[in-house]
């Protein structure tokens, strides 16, 4: 029975995943930890048509290419792209957000990251 709920939740999470990436630009998956949010958005990505990129900040590297060169770390992760745990890098927001502006296209970016970071106001949303 509860195999049954938590495919159920997944199935329909997955459904409300792929309207909202149908309808809007962006999109953000935020959670608790390790309740499988990277899991439901590398799904959708692999049941797409177009191929969608994915890289992970967790990567120390990665997180300082973010921080410290938004753009030149946008420019080698093109749209559609998954960034996953985009709490550690927020300098990348207002990067896409003009990326976004200058092409406008549904289903760009699939965020994920901790929803305690989502729910602190930021200055530069």
């Amino acid at each position: 029975m509860i195999l049954r709920s938590k495919m159920a939740i997944k199935r329909t999470a997955g459904i409300y995943l792929r309207y909202l990436s149908e309808h809007f630009p962006a999109v953000v998956i935020t959670g608790a930890r390790q309740v499988g949010k990277t899991t439901l958005v590398k799904e959708l990505a692999s049941d797409s048509e177009a191929e969608i990129g994915y890289v992970t900040l967790d990567y120390p590297v990665l997180r300082y290419l973010a921080k410290s060169d938004p753009e030149l770390f946008l420019q080698q992760y093109e749209p559609p792209v998954i960034i996953d745990e985009i709490q550690y890098a927020p300098e990348l927001l207002p990067f896409i957000k003009i990326r976004i502006d200058e092409n406008r296209r549904n289903g760009m970016y699939f965020l994920t990251g901790s929803q305690k970071f989502f729910c602190r106001r930021h200055s530069f949303l």
